[in-house]
């Protein structure tokens, strides 16, 4: 348990304050209950700033941190590597699919896949979405919550039960519009309690040096050999990008905040800003992982497991007064995420469920079908909390890794489809299909790769990154040989969807985005060679 003293709880209560005042406003001032638009796209007048900062909060969740900082203190910066790729494929999602995206007018990345293919695209990639949200992004903020609330001195049901509802309510009432404006001052608070932890634990070790003396030059080498259990450079060169195409460039949850842009130009500025923004964990996040380590080689703390490191750096290296800071930029990332992935459930089922079964229901209606939906998402988030105070963490590492199988085959079909015209329908569909079986045959093996040996054993053990690679190979060469064997997609399907028959993106700024790419680029070289 974490000791805090009136003035952290001054720090927390200031925290919700904030958060529920920004909130409110976006609800009521901006009247975000006007139309589907306002509710699910906040309008589609949002700016960069807002954009690119809640494209950081919302992938920024409790379990993230908690995450980075345990595999900082268990095999150094090398998982920063997945933070510094994800600027990488900002930039795709802001050059490449943004024009797409954004000319096409969509709601949801499903939508999108009917236009570019068929509605059995559609229907594929609304279940699979909505079930991994539940299964995993739901379920796992539910829990980080609840364990924060737990360092609080506060109960698993009573802490699991005031982040669900809290964050229900302002995503409700207020729309993508409030989560939005919520994860921006999230951003700040998240930001400022990491830099917090960062600074104290650094200073008490003794700085930078004495940090890599301490924990040796592998610690600080972000490229492991081919056979690295966790983080092969084969695997973060060639299958991390097929993961980032498919969270980055195609997931509901992310590109929701491009859709909501008022332009081009902004929402391509936001997922520039958002690059930037990804280069702090590697720093902010893996960074004090790292130093606990140090720290408990010296002596100075205990660390029983490394999933524990950033808890105890809190408890024993940041000052009392300064903790709540800390613990408030907990509570932002975890909200955030929850926050982002009830709005996004409520309009993939709104839009791509009820919509297509009822098209005549009214603006009006759609918006108070999303709150239910909404309300919904709320209630399941709620009856998960008794099964996870009986799951194990190996379960949960289990169902993280479904998306590490079913983003393959869609990140096929959303990349080669932009591409080339000639891919069609039923190509997509054998694509995501023949994905699917094989990445359900590996999760099952996985799950019981004890009683396997042989051929099914080496299967089931292929690293995560390696068996991406080969899954996204296997799904591009069906979705190109049956397209082909198959007659070519209507025009419809094409015009201004693909680049052969695609947008033109035509911006007085793009020189300057040009150049603030080009510069992320650079430090990414920089990060690249400094950490090798």
């Amino acid at each position: 348990m974490v000791d805090l003293i009136s003035l952290d709880y001054v720090v927390i209560a200031l925290y919700f304050v904030v958060v529920f005042g920004i909130a409110a406003w976006a609800t009521f001032k901006e009247k975000v209950n006007a139309s589907s638009a306002d509710y699910f796209l906040g309008g589609k007048n949002v700016g960069w700033f807002v954009i690119g900062a809640s494209l950081f909060a919302s992938n920024i969740g409790s379990e993230h941190l908690v995450g980075l900082a345990g595999s900082g203190a268990g095999s150094g910066v090398a998982v920063g590597q997945f933070e510094i790729l994800a600027g990488f494929m900002l930039l795709l999602l802001g050059w490449v699919f943004v024009p797409f995206y954004v000319k096409s007018g969509v709601f949801t990345m499903p939508e999108f896949l009917e236009r570019r293919y068929s509605p059995g695209a559609r229907t594929y990639l609304t279940w699979v979405s909505i079930i991994a949200y539940i299964l995993t992004k739901i379920s796992v903020t539910i829990a980080a919550g609840a364990i924060v609330f737990t360092a609080l001195g506060v109960g698993f049901w009573t802490g699991a039960i005031i982040i669900v509802v809290a964050t229900g309510i302002y995503t409700i009432f207020g729309g993508l519009k409030a989560v939005l404006y919520t994860d921006m001052i999230q951003m700040f608070v998240l930001i400022g309690g990491s830099i917090a932890v960062t600074f104290f634990g650094l200073q008490q070790l003794g700085g930078w040096d004495e940090l890599q003396a301490t924990v040796g030059a592998e610690y600080f080498d972000m490229w492991q050999p081919m056979d690295h259990p966790d983080f092969p450079w084969t695997g973060i060169l060639f299958g991390a990008p097929i993961l980032g195409v498919w969270y980055w460039c195609t997931d509901q949850y992310i590109v929701q905040r491009v859709l909501s842009a008022r332009n081009i130009e902004q929402a391509r500025k936001g997922t520039i800003f958002g690059g930037f923004l990804k280069m702090l964990p590697l720093f902010l996040f893996v960074l004090p992982g790292i130093i606990a380590f140090a720290l408990a080689k010296k002596e100075m703390l205990t660390l029983e497991s490394n999933d524990q490191a950033l808890i105890v750096m809190v408890k024993a290296m940041v000052p009392a007064g300064v903790r709540g800071l800390v613990i408030a930029g907990l509570l932002a990332a975890l909200m955030s995420s929850l926050s982002s992935v009830f709005n996004s459930c409520s309009t993939l089922f709104t839009i791509d469920v009820y919509k297509r079964w009822k098209p005549e229901t009214s603006e009006k209606n759609l918006v108070i079908i999303g709150q239910v939906a909404t309300v919904i998402m709320v209630g399941i988030g709620l009856l998960w909390i008794p099964f996870m105070e009986n799951v194990s963490d190996q379960i949960f590492v289990y169902l993280q890794s479904v998306q590490g199988y079913i983003s393959p085959p869609i990140a096929s079909v959303f990349l080669l489809g932009i591409f080339f015209k000639r891919l069609n329908g039923q190509g997509a569909m054998a694509s995501l299909l023949t994905g699917l079986v094989i990445g359900a045959t590996r999760f099952i093996l996985e799950l019981n790769k004890s009683a396997l040996d042989g051929f099914w054993y080496d299967f089931a053990d292929i690293n995560f990154l390696h068996f991406a690679i080969f899954l996204f190979v296997i799904c591009s060469v069906v979705l190109v040989v049956v397209s082909l064997l198959t007659p070519a997609p209507d025009a419809k399907h094409t015009d201004g969807i693909t680049y052969e028959k695609g947008v033109r993106s035509e911006s007085a700024n793009k020189g300057k985005d040009a150049i603030l790419t080009a510069i992320l680029i650079a430090i990414i070289v920089v990060i690249w060679i400094y950490f090798s």
